[in-house]
């Protein structure tokens, strides 16, 4: 099974620029080993399980709640029995039928 999300976590008491606290969710999710990638609106991850991403949810806001009394986040899940590897396989899909490479 392949479980994508994407997902954006910010504090909005923190003042305009949020980055430092983001990093330390970027910091969390590199750690655990699972593909990612980071975009500027938000980051996308895949798992092979519901939990394992539910996990990584829990985790990320647990990187802010220490510090952050007011916390945003949006999260989206696209869920596919029987694949694996969507993170890059979608692109490379949309790539095929393009016939050329897409902005990265």
């Amino acid at each position: 099974m392949s479980v994508l999300v994407e997902f954006s976590m910010f504090p909005t008491d923190k003042g305009e620029s949020v980055s430092p606290y983001v990093s330390r969710i970027i910091k969390m999710i590199d750690q655990s080993g699972i593909p990612y990638k980071l975009t500027p609106m938000g980051t996308v991850f895949e798992t092979e399980k519901i939990e394992e991403a539910l996990e990584i949810i829990k985790k990320a806001y647990e990187q802010l709640e220490k510090d952050c009394n007011r916390v945003y986040a949006v999260v989206k899940f696209d869920i596919r029995k029987g694949k694996s590897n969507r993170l890059v396989q979608k692109i490379e899909s949309v790539e095929k039928k393009l016939g050329k490479k897409v902005s990265k």
